[in-house]
Protein backbone atom coordinates (compact mmCIF):
# COMPACT_ATOMS: atom_id res chain seq x y z
CA UNK A 1 0.00 0.00 0.00
CA UNK A 2 1.06 3.62 -0.63
CA UNK A 3 2.15 5.96 2.10
CA UNK A 4 -0.24 8.47 3.95
CA UNK A 5 1.64 11.40 3.52
CA UNK A 6 -0.35 13.83 5.57
CA UNK A 7 -3.43 14.07 8.18
CA UNK A 8 -6.98 13.39 6.81
CA UNK A 9 -9.82 15.57 7.49
CA UNK A 10 -13.02 14.17 8.82
CA UNK A 11 -16.10 14.57 6.90
CA UNK A 12 -18.98 16.49 7.73
CA UNK A 13 -22.03 14.61 9.80
CA UNK A 14 -20.08 11.33 10.44
CA UNK A 15 -19.46 10.55 6.31
CA UNK A 16 -16.29 8.81 4.98
CA UNK A 17 -13.11 10.54 5.72
CA UNK A 18 -12.58 13.39 3.21
CA UNK A 19 -9.12 12.90 1.45
CA UNK A 20 -8.00 16.36 1.13
CA UNK A 21 -5.45 18.47 3.03
CA UNK A 22 -6.60 22.04 3.15
CA UNK A 23 -2.87 23.50 2.90
CA UNK A 24 -2.73 21.81 -0.14
CA UNK A 25 -6.19 22.86 -1.66
CA UNK A 26 -5.60 26.60 -0.47
CA UNK A 27 -2.03 26.65 -2.04
CA UNK A 28 -3.59 25.81 -5.51
CA UNK A 29 -6.54 28.00 -4.74
CA UNK A 30 -3.88 30.79 -4.67
CA UNK A 31 -2.52 29.43 -8.23
CA UNK A 32 -5.86 28.92 -9.87
CA UNK A 33 -5.77 31.77 -12.00
CA UNK A 34 -1.99 31.43 -12.69
CA UNK A 35 -2.02 27.99 -14.82
CA UNK A 36 -3.90 29.46 -17.97
CA UNK A 37 -1.90 32.07 -18.80
CA UNK A 38 0.85 31.51 -21.65
CA UNK A 39 3.01 34.32 -20.93
CA UNK A 40 2.84 34.09 -16.86
CA UNK A 41 5.38 32.65 -14.59
CA UNK A 42 3.96 29.23 -15.04
CA UNK A 43 4.32 29.02 -18.77
CA UNK A 44 6.52 25.53 -18.81
CA UNK A 45 3.19 24.15 -16.94
CA UNK A 46 1.16 24.40 -20.35
CA UNK A 47 3.78 23.15 -22.48
CA UNK A 48 3.89 20.37 -19.77
CA UNK A 49 0.13 19.54 -20.55
CA UNK A 50 0.56 19.48 -23.89
CA UNK A 51 2.62 16.35 -23.70
CA UNK A 52 0.83 14.87 -21.20
CA UNK A 53 -2.47 15.36 -23.11
CA UNK A 54 -1.11 13.92 -26.91
CA UNK A 55 -0.64 10.68 -24.18
CA UNK A 56 -3.99 10.67 -22.96
CA UNK A 57 -5.39 11.12 -26.54
CA UNK A 58 -3.28 8.38 -27.64
CA UNK A 59 -4.32 5.87 -25.44
CA UNK A 60 -7.53 6.76 -25.59
CA UNK A 61 -7.49 5.97 -29.07
CA UNK A 62 -5.52 2.71 -28.59
CA UNK A 63 -8.63 1.24 -26.01
CA UNK A 64 -11.38 2.67 -27.51
CA UNK A 65 -10.58 3.57 -30.83
CA UNK A 66 -12.34 6.86 -32.15
CA UNK A 67 -15.54 6.77 -30.60
CA UNK A 68 -16.64 9.37 -28.20
CA UNK A 69 -16.19 7.95 -24.37
CA UNK A 70 -17.49 9.60 -20.95
CA UNK A 71 -14.29 10.69 -19.07
CA UNK A 72 -13.96 11.66 -15.16
CA UNK A 73 -10.73 14.03 -14.04
CA UNK A 74 -10.15 14.06 -10.42
CA UNK A 75 -8.76 16.91 -9.59
CA UNK A 76 -8.91 18.66 -13.04
CA UNK A 77 -7.27 21.94 -11.20
CA UNK A 78 -8.01 24.38 -13.73
CA UNK A 79 -9.20 22.70 -16.90
CA UNK A 80 -5.98 22.26 -18.64
CA UNK A 81 -6.96 18.46 -19.60
CA UNK A 82 -10.89 18.86 -19.38
CA UNK A 83 -11.31 21.26 -21.91
CA UNK A 84 -8.91 19.67 -25.07
CA UNK A 85 -10.88 16.77 -23.99
CA UNK A 86 -14.04 17.68 -24.56
CA UNK A 87 -13.60 19.93 -27.30
CA UNK A 88 -12.79 16.32 -28.87
CA UNK A 89 -16.00 15.37 -28.81
CA UNK A 90 -15.75 13.39 -25.48
CA UNK A 91 -18.00 13.98 -22.43
CA UNK A 92 -16.17 15.63 -20.05
CA UNK A 93 -16.61 15.40 -16.05
CA UNK A 94 -14.23 17.77 -14.12
CA UNK A 95 -14.01 17.94 -9.91
CA UNK A 96 -11.75 19.29 -7.66
CA UNK A 97 -11.45 20.10 -4.05
CA UNK A 98 -10.43 23.95 -5.06
CA UNK A 99 -14.06 25.61 -5.42
CA UNK A 100 -11.33 28.27 -7.09
CA UNK A 101 -10.18 26.00 -9.50
CA UNK A 102 -13.76 24.87 -10.72
CA UNK A 103 -14.80 28.46 -10.91
CA UNK A 104 -11.98 29.39 -13.32
CA UNK A 105 -12.42 25.87 -15.03
CA UNK A 106 -16.30 26.90 -15.53
CA UNK A 107 -15.58 30.06 -17.12
CA UNK A 108 -13.02 29.25 -19.43
CA UNK A 109 -15.20 26.26 -20.76
CA UNK A 110 -18.59 27.95 -21.36
CA UNK A 111 -20.51 27.15 -24.10
CA UNK A 112 -19.16 24.16 -24.15
CA UNK A 113 -22.36 21.62 -23.41
CA UNK A 114 -20.63 18.55 -23.24
CA UNK A 115 -18.32 19.39 -20.33
CA UNK A 116 -19.21 19.77 -16.82
CA UNK A 117 -17.25 20.94 -13.36
CA UNK A 118 -18.15 19.97 -10.02
CA UNK A 119 -16.36 21.23 -6.78
CA UNK A 120 -15.99 17.47 -5.05
CA UNK A 121 -14.28 14.50 -4.37
CA UNK A 122 -13.93 11.16 -5.63
CA UNK A 123 -15.71 9.58 -3.14
CA UNK A 124 -18.66 11.44 -3.40
CA UNK A 125 -19.39 10.43 -7.06
CA UNK A 126 -18.97 7.00 -6.05
CA UNK A 127 -22.22 7.78 -3.72
CA UNK A 128 -23.81 8.50 -7.02
CA UNK A 129 -22.91 5.28 -8.22
CA UNK A 130 -21.48 6.67 -11.44
CA UNK A 131 -19.21 4.78 -14.03
CA UNK A 132 -16.90 6.41 -16.41
CA UNK A 133 -14.62 4.88 -19.65
CA UNK A 134 -11.81 6.70 -18.47
CA UNK A 135 -11.02 8.31 -15.13
CA UNK A 136 -7.97 10.54 -15.02
CA UNK A 137 -6.02 11.45 -11.66
CA UNK A 138 -3.11 13.53 -12.85
CA UNK A 139 -0.45 15.30 -10.38
CA UNK A 140 -3.08 14.20 -7.65
CA UNK A 141 -1.60 11.51 -5.70
CA UNK A 142 1.17 13.41 -4.32
CA UNK A 143 -1.21 15.99 -2.56
CA UNK A 144 -3.68 13.85 -0.94
CA UNK A 145 -3.14 12.60 2.71
CA UNK A 146 -4.18 9.24 1.34
CA UNK A 147 -3.09 8.20 -1.80
CA UNK A 148 -4.42 4.63 -1.74
CA UNK A 149 -7.86 5.71 -0.72
CA UNK A 150 -7.68 8.13 -3.35
CA UNK A 151 -6.97 5.14 -6.28
CA UNK A 152 -9.42 2.66 -4.94
CA UNK A 153 -12.24 5.44 -4.94
CA UNK A 154 -10.91 5.75 -8.80
CA UNK A 155 -10.98 2.36 -9.81
CA UNK A 156 -14.51 2.12 -8.13
CA UNK A 157 -15.39 4.77 -10.55
CA UNK A 158 -13.90 2.92 -14.13
CA UNK A 159 -16.47 0.93 -16.18
CA UNK A 160 -15.83 -2.85 -16.16
CA UNK A 161 -13.63 -2.50 -20.00
CA UNK A 162 -12.54 1.16 -19.00
CA UNK A 163 -9.44 2.57 -18.65
CA UNK A 164 -7.45 5.09 -15.61
CA UNK A 165 -5.43 7.43 -16.82
CA UNK A 166 -2.23 7.91 -13.60
CA UNK A 167 0.37 10.56 -13.56
CA UNK A 168 2.84 11.69 -10.59
CA UNK A 169 6.11 11.97 -9.80
CA UNK A 170 8.31 8.88 -8.73
CA UNK A 171 10.29 8.98 -5.38
CA UNK A 172 13.80 9.13 -6.37
CA UNK A 173 16.72 10.90 -5.95
CA UNK A 174 16.33 12.41 -9.52
CA UNK A 175 12.68 13.56 -8.57
CA UNK A 176 14.44 15.13 -5.60
CA UNK A 177 17.26 16.89 -7.92
CA UNK A 178 14.88 17.69 -11.08
CA UNK A 179 11.45 18.19 -9.77
CA UNK A 180 12.19 20.09 -6.45
CA UNK A 181 15.24 21.93 -6.55
CA UNK A 182 15.80 22.23 -10.28
CA UNK A 183 12.06 23.07 -11.36
CA UNK A 184 11.07 25.12 -7.85
CA UNK A 185 14.47 26.51 -6.74
CA UNK A 186 16.27 26.81 -9.64
CA UNK A 187 14.24 27.38 -13.42
CA UNK A 188 11.55 28.63 -10.70
CA UNK A 189 8.71 26.69 -13.20
CA UNK A 190 6.88 25.75 -9.72
CA UNK A 191 6.37 27.40 -6.83
CA UNK A 192 8.72 27.01 -4.08
CA UNK A 193 6.73 24.36 -2.15
CA UNK A 194 4.32 23.04 -4.59
CA UNK A 195 5.86 19.69 -3.57
CA UNK A 196 6.52 17.51 -1.43
CA UNK A 197 9.31 14.51 -1.99
CA UNK A 198 8.21 12.14 0.26
CA UNK A 199 4.59 12.52 -0.95
CA UNK A 200 6.01 10.90 -4.10
CA UNK A 201 4.91 7.64 -5.52
CA UNK A 202 6.76 5.15 -6.92
CA UNK A 203 5.05 2.61 -9.79
CA UNK A 204 5.79 -0.27 -7.47
CA UNK A 205 3.46 1.50 -5.12
CA UNK A 206 0.94 2.26 -7.59
CA UNK A 207 1.17 -1.39 -8.90
CA UNK A 208 1.05 -2.62 -4.87
CA UNK A 209 -2.50 -1.20 -4.52
CA UNK A 210 -4.18 -1.69 -8.20
CA UNK A 211 -3.41 -5.26 -8.81
CA UNK A 212 -5.86 -6.35 -5.82
CA UNK A 213 -8.15 -4.72 -7.12
CA UNK A 214 -7.85 -6.62 -10.29
CA UNK A 215 -5.88 -4.06 -12.51
CA UNK A 216 -2.58 -4.04 -14.31
CA UNK A 217 -0.77 -1.38 -15.08
CA UNK A 218 0.82 -0.95 -18.48
CA UNK A 219 3.98 0.62 -18.87
CA UNK A 220 4.98 3.85 -17.50
CA UNK A 221 6.02 6.55 -20.02
CA UNK A 222 8.58 9.03 -18.34
CA UNK A 223 8.54 12.96 -19.23
CA UNK A 224 11.49 15.25 -19.23
CA UNK A 225 11.70 19.02 -19.45
CA UNK A 226 14.70 20.69 -22.15
CA UNK A 227 15.33 23.90 -20.20
CA UNK A 228 17.18 25.06 -23.32
CA UNK A 229 14.46 24.82 -25.19
CA UNK A 230 11.98 25.00 -22.92
CA UNK A 231 10.20 21.62 -24.30
CA UNK A 232 8.85 18.80 -22.73
CA UNK A 233 8.75 15.13 -24.33
CA UNK A 234 8.19 11.74 -23.33
CA UNK A 235 10.94 9.43 -22.27
CA UNK A 236 11.88 6.03 -21.30
CA UNK A 237 13.10 6.80 -17.83
CA UNK A 238 10.47 7.30 -15.20
CA UNK A 239 12.80 8.51 -12.29
CA UNK A 240 10.71 11.73 -12.18
CA UNK A 241 7.31 12.42 -13.87
CA UNK A 242 5.55 9.47 -15.28
CA UNK A 243 2.40 8.52 -16.18
CA UNK A 244 0.54 4.94 -17.16
CA UNK A 245 -2.52 3.56 -18.30
CA UNK A 246 -4.48 0.88 -16.23
CA UNK A 247 -7.20 -1.45 -17.14
CA UNK A 248 -8.61 -4.53 -15.77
Amino acid sequence: MLLKNRLSIPAKNGAHSANIDAAEVAKFDQLAHDWRDPNGRFSSVLAFNQVRLGYIQQQIIDHFGDKSISILDVGCGAGLLTQPLAELGHRVVGIDASHVNVRVATHHGKGIDNLEYRHCLSGEMLSENKHFDLVLNTEVLEHVPDPSQLLEECAQLVHSQGMMILATLNRTWQSFLIGIIGAEYVLRALPIGTHDWRAFVTPQELENTLKPLGFHLGRATGMSYNPLTKKWRTTASTAVNYLVSVTR
